[in-house]
């Protein structure tokens, strides 16, 4: 009997009241304004991943949570994500998670005492050590944009069930188990010819995981002409992804004819394009949690690559192949991560599957849980994030017997620690009052004095100590002389902690200065301290020596030389170099301290600490004359070769490849330049000033002096002219040398005579434009009128004269900089130039007096006007020149037709 319509009613209302209260409190208004808000979690720590979205004021909901199981755990709340302010929140319900959650859906009501308002920030916070799991900024997702990310495909084009734009590059609509330890997410964009794919494995940080699709024509063996992305995290722990072509089940390897086979990236086979045409996979983003591997990337659908890519339809069932396995760093012979060969069994290490990306999949049930975490037995220190010590019951403690409490870094029982050399570390101390943190040579610690035994001490102390609610920071820069191991432990009690693997990662935070040396091969770092300089030179490719050498070339250089020798110990030797065979190189004794040199893959790196000015008293000795000064730049070259010996040399022991050419370097200012390369834009520089000073300007002041008994303005017109388009010229070129030295500097004589000429310079038109007016004709001149003159005349032609020594100046500059081979001939052009110059000046001099002797005889018989040439004429007002000039003449002439009576 079918139920009653009123039956059916009832029922429904009781299911929609139901709904009601399970998704909101019916006491609870909905006045906040995140009310209806959505966000998903960003992941930190414990695989956390999920959304929420705001109810109402008083509670919000989860959907699809995921997160490994914590100590204490709780909803947290603070203003603002940083560690001060995440530290100092508080507990914002009552609900606590301290389980691990599975694709979780479930609602959370805050506490009675707290509002929208306060809350900044919401985390998954673990109180015992302040950790946090993952949160969500709540501002930053009210000003988010809604392009910010890409939106899924919309359900009637991909199939996909979902509409919601995710945020997070953790977040992707689809999930597919690939096998119990890896999984890949994918979002479907075919309006965009887009599919982003996210890899995730619990699996090493040198292990590889690969992905892509068998080409549509292989029924067997379908991993031949397969397209697969190669992703994974490089030494430094950066995420990557490669686009790679399989032809031979064999590591890439590359041939004599140029042929290459094997599992090659596609860039080895056809070269690199800026365009993404042949590496088309594009890196997102990348990390690693927990000892499990994520990394996110796009690939187009359908590449214009058609010889190395697969066309990836997304309507129809393709078969997609996977692998994970150890990857080969690069080295000289391949500059790319290799896979290795991953092994077996099948669907543990490598599998196929039939996959539509177009149909909906999520068949990842909770969050990947690694059974060996092998992160968390290793803190890598990050200067921008505190570690936090704790204390706690020893469960595992590596190195039996220990006490019953140890120390707890980052949640992390006594793990080891790695910091590098020049990185500062931040320690939050958390311990309790009966533990002193501090950072000590002795492996046992609690004060090895107690035990009559020596220790060095390199931070911490008894102040070192402090709670979860007063915490103590504690700051350790280790630097170049720290060892490579020493240990934190407590001043009060023995092995509380463990080691401290002290790393060379960091040589440019270890230096205050770096520069790369000449053909890019070599890296040289210094620091200068008041009367010594530490160095630091690193290759950049494998070699059984490395040396670097103070001089302009091999022979008659100061070298330092860097090697391992047969029983493993780093060495490093100084020579003086007066030939260019192995007898001319002969040993010094240089005064070298914290002298280290090591060799990694090959790559040898070797750092010492000299003095500026070697100590030899009266001695002779070639080291005595190896003087570094900071003020005068330092000609650097290197070499590199196979092998070296500490004695007996040969021509087995000369290197294999050097640098070009000389690197001076400029210790003072912390850059490099080529040696005896002129750069294009001091080369313009130079002739632009040699056009403005040598040409335009002494032919502006020689068209004032010389041209003014031609007939009209002409000579005021050459003048201004010639004058303004010289000033413009040292202007431009002056611009032209600071961008290009990157900076003024006041240091040479040469800056000094050309900063001097062009203040003279400019003033000239400042100078004309203040100029008194002009008198009457038969006025006498006034004294500020005649002042102005004689400023006017000697500060454009002190101008000239100190131009004409900044251009020497800049020669005798550009010989030191670049060698006197490449300026002498310009030296003596410009002195020829001059003399040519100073011939056509006399010239014109003796020109212009016998013209003024002429005239001074004609009128003789003459008494009124004034006949002498007029050098206070108006320089800048033609019309006013050439009104004043006729009438003076008309006045002139009409005095001359009265000639006195004797």
């Amino acid at each position: 009997m079918p139920p009653k319509p009123t039956t059916l009613i009832f029922l429904g209302f009781l299911l929609l009241l139901l709904l009601t209260l399970c998704h909101a409190h019916p006491d609870c208004p909905k006045t906040s304004p995140l009310v209806n808000l959505e966000s998903e979690f960003k992941m930190l720590q414990h695989q956390l991943r999920g959304s929420i979205r705001i109810l109402d004021d008083c509670s919000f909901k989860v959907s699809n949570f995921d997160m490994l199981s914590g100590s204490d755990v709780h909803w947290w709340g603070a203003v603002a994500p940083d560690f001060n302010n995440l530290t100092a929140g508080f507990v914002v319900s009552d609900q606590k998670l301290n389980q691990t959650y599975k694709s979780a859906s479930f609602t959370v009501r805050l506490r009675d005492n707290v509002t929208w308002d306060q809350i900044q920030v919401l985390a998954v916070w673990d109180l015992p050590t302040s950790s946090d799991f993952g949160h969500i900024v709540l501002r930053d997702v009210v000003n988010r944009s809604s392009d910010l990310a890409p939106s899924p495909s919309p359900a009637s084009d991909s199939g996909n069930v979902s509409s919601q734009a995710h945020t997070e590059p953790t977040m992707l609509v689809n999930c597919k188990s690939l096998s119990d330890s890896f999984r890949i997410r994918w979002t479907l964009r075919p309006e965009e010819n887009v599919i982003d794919i996210g890899l995730e494995a619990a699996t090493g940080s040198t292990k590889y995981m690969a992905f892509g699709w068998a080409t549509p024509k292989a029924t067997k063996q379908f991993m031949l002409g397969a397209d697969v992305a190669v992703a994974g995290f490089d030494e430094e722990g950066m995420p990557f992804v490669n686009d790679f072509y399989i032809t031979k089940y064999s590591e890439c390897t590359q041939y004599k004819d140029g042929s290459v086979k094997g599992v090659c990236p596609d860039t080895i086979y056809q070269g690199s394009a800026p365009n993404g045409l042949v590496n088309n996979t594009k890196l997102v983003y990348g990390h690693r949690r927990d000892a499990v591997s994520f990394i996110r990337y796009q690939r187009p659908l359908e590449s214009a690559d058609q010889k190395y890519d697969v066309v990836v339809n997304h309507t129809e069932k393709m078969v997609a192949i996977w692998a994970l396995g150890p990857i080969r760093p690069p080295d000289t012979l391949q500059p790319y991560y290799l896979p290795q060969n991953h092994g077996g069994p099948q669907d543990v290490a490598y599998g196929y599957l039939q996959l539509n990306v177009s149909e909906h999949v999520d068949d990842c049930y909770g969050p990947i849980d690694a059974q060996d975490k092998e992160d968390q037995h290793l803190i890598i220190a990050d200067a921008k994030a505190p570690l936090v010590v704790t204390s706690g019951q020893a469960v595992h403690y590596p190195d039996p017997p220990n006490p019953s409490k140890v120390l707890y870094i980052n949640k992390k029982e006594a793990p080891v620690l790695r910091v590098e050399r020049g990185v500062p570390v931040t320690f939050s101390i958390q311990a309790g009052h009966d533990v002193a943190l501090y950072i000590t040579s002795d492996p046992l610690g609690g004060n090895a004095t107690l035990r009559n035994t020596s220790e060095t001490i390199y931070a911490g102390g008894p102040e070192s100590q402090g709670v979860q609610a007063s915490p103590k920071e504690l700051v350790w820069a280790p630097d170049r002389n720290t060892p490579d191991l020493v240990y934190y432990q407590s001043l009060y009690d023995q092995k509380m902690g463990y080691k401290v693997q002290v790393v060379d990662g960091g040589l440019p935070d270890m230096y205050n200065n770096s520069v790369i040396l000449d053909d890019q091969q070599v890296t040289l770092f210094w620091t200068l301290a008041h009367d010594s300089i530490s160095i630091a030179v690193r290759g950049e490719k494998k070699s059984g020596f490395l040396a670097i050498g103070f001089g302009r070339g091999m022979v008659n250089s100061y070298a330092y030389v860097g090697w391992i020798d047969n029983i493993g110990k780093g060495r490093v030797n100084t020579y003086w170099i007066d030939g260019k065979d192995a007898s001319s190189v002969h040993p010094t004794y240089e005064n070298l301290t914290y002298v280290r040199c090591r060799s990694e893959n090959g790559i040898i790196t070797f750092e010492f600490t000299r003095p500026l000015k070697p100590s030899c008293g009266k001695s002779d000795k070639p080291e005595c004359k190896n003087i570094i000064d900071p003020t005068t730049p330092l000609k650097v070259i290197w070499a590199m070769g196979a092998t070296w010996s500490d004695d007996h040399l040969s021509d087995q022991n000369m290197h294999f490849v050097t640098s070009s050419r000389p690197i001076r370097v400029l210790l003072m200012r912390g850059s490099a330049e080529a040696e005896q390369d002129l750069q294009p834009v001091l080369a313009v520089h130079g002739f632009m000033m040699f056009l403005a000073w040598a040409i335009l300007l002494p032919g502006g002041v020689l068209a004032a002096r010389y041209l003014k008994h031609v007939k009209g303005d002409g000579w005021y017109r050459i003048h201004v002219y010639l004058q303004y388009s010289g000033l413009a010229i040292v202007l431009l070129a002056l611009l032209f040398a600071v961008a290009e030295l990157r900076g003024f500097f006041f240091g040479s004589l040469h800056v000094k005579f050309g900063t001097t000429a062009i203040f003279l310079v400019c003033m000239q038109p400042v100078n004309a434009y203040l100029r008194p007016k002009t008198p009457n004709n038969g006025v006498q001149v006034s004294s500020k009128r005649l002042m102005w003159e004689y400023l006017h005349v000697i500060g454009g032609r002190s101008a000239i004269v100190v131009g004409f020594g900044a251009l020497f100046t800049g020669l005798r500059h550009l010989g030191d900089r670049y060698g006197g081979e490449n300026v002498g001939g310009l030296n003596w052009a410009l002195i020829v130039w001059f003399l040519i110059c100073a011939v056509i000046v006399i010239y014109l001099e003796y020109c212009e007096r016998q013209r003024r002797r002429d005239r001074s005889v004609g009128r003789s018989n003459w008494v009124l006007g004034n006949v002498e040439e007029d050098d206070s004429v108006d320089l800048l007002s033609p019309n006013g020149i050439h009104s004043e000039k006729e009438s003076r003449t008309s006045g002139r002439m009409e005095v001359q037709l009265e000639p006195l009576n004797g």
